[in-house]
């Protein structure tokens, strides 16, 4: 099975390119949804970043070399998602948009932890191919791809292509995302094509390719995509990690108490593909992205992804 943990060493190089759209997300936990025309009083709120800077203070907190290969914007919310970057030391070589400013996600999670969102979409929407064709990817680094950059319009334009152009040993991973259903479906099968580790959940495994039962729809699924392989996230039961080739392997999950879950999968995806980077086995990278997301659910807000101390301390005990 290879290496129990990820040489730390090793985590810097390769560099994780991720183009996913961050925006910041308002946070409010309350009881219950209100009835329509209603309302709710919250027990709790947060302000901060959120969408795609989840799974990259995910990989940055395990010691990888992460870079945004996107598009903030200017203005307040811009420069909330500028100052979070920068703290995670997540390198933005795109110029900001200077006539946008970055959107806005409205996130109720209520009292068993799931939640609901409301976008407004804002700059990180509207990047342009020429702006990727600059970046300085090489053969080794990864590249992470989510549903919700292909879900709108001129960046899924942009991505699709650039994507397509990448250089076949540059690792591609894909989040569809629970918008799986409103990307175009050409665009969703040319990615799907050319993605090396497909990372999801499972209603977006049926979505994709559905089926009677999650394990044949992995079946149809590690057929169409994951040149390397196919990661489930199964919610309670852990996650399913299919390698090509080769049979899947169930990966047990960690006991947590159950307080916010957004953003678990995007901090189960960062941590996968660091410690992948590390040198990890999959199955490996698979338990350590189960327990950092298992923490992550126990605390509330969307970049709640454990330390690399914190995660070794869970899996060694």
């Amino acid at each position: 099975m290879g290496t129990s943990v990820p040489p730390a060493g090793a985590l810097t190089v390769p560099r994780l390119f991720t183009l996913d759209t961050v925006m910041v997300d308002v946070v409010l936990v309350i009881d219950a949804l209100p009835s329509r025309g209603g309302d709710a009083v919250a027990s709790r709120h947060l302000v901060g970043a959120g969408g795609g800077y989840n799974v990259m203070s995910a990989a940055a907190r395990q010691g990888m070399a992460v870079v945004y290969a996107g598009q903030v914007g200017t203005g307040p919310f811009a420069d909330i998602v500028h100052a979070a970057l920068a703290g995670e030391g997540v390198v933005t070589p795109i110029a900001a948009d200077r006539e946008h400013d970055a959107g806005l996600c409205v996130v109720l999670v209520d009292r068993n932890g799931e939640r609901t969102f409301a976008t407004a979409p804002g700059a990180e929407t509207l990047l342009d191919r020429g702006a990727l064709d600059g970046l300085d990817v090489v053969a080794g680094d990864y590249v992470f791809l989510s549903g919700y950059s292909l879900v709108y319009e001129r960046i899924g334009t942009s991505v699709t292509r650039w994507v397509a152009d990448l250089d076949d040993d540059v690792i591609v991973s894909f989040d569809p995302g629970p918008r799986v259903a409103d990307i175009r479906p050409s665009w969703r099968t040319a990615v799907l094509e050319r993605t090396d580790w497909l990372l999801t959940n499972a209603a977006e495994a049926r979505a994709i390719a559905p089926r009677a039962t999650l394990d044949e729809s992995l079946a149809v699924l590690t057929g169409m995509t994951g040149r390397r392989g196919v990661v489930v996230h199964d919610g309670a039961a852990g996650c399913v990690v299919a390698c090509r080739g080769e049979a899947p392997w169930r990966v047990a999950p960690f006991a947590t108490h159950v307080v916010d879950t957004n953003g678990a999968g995007d901090v189960h995806d960062g941590v996968f593909l660091a410690a992948l980077a590390g040198g990890a086995e999959p199955v490996v990278a698979a338990r350590w992205a189960n327990a950092a997301a298992s923490i992550a659910i126990s605390r509330v807000g969307p970049a709640t992804c454990p330390t690399r101390d914190e995660i070794r301390g869970l899996v060694a005990g």
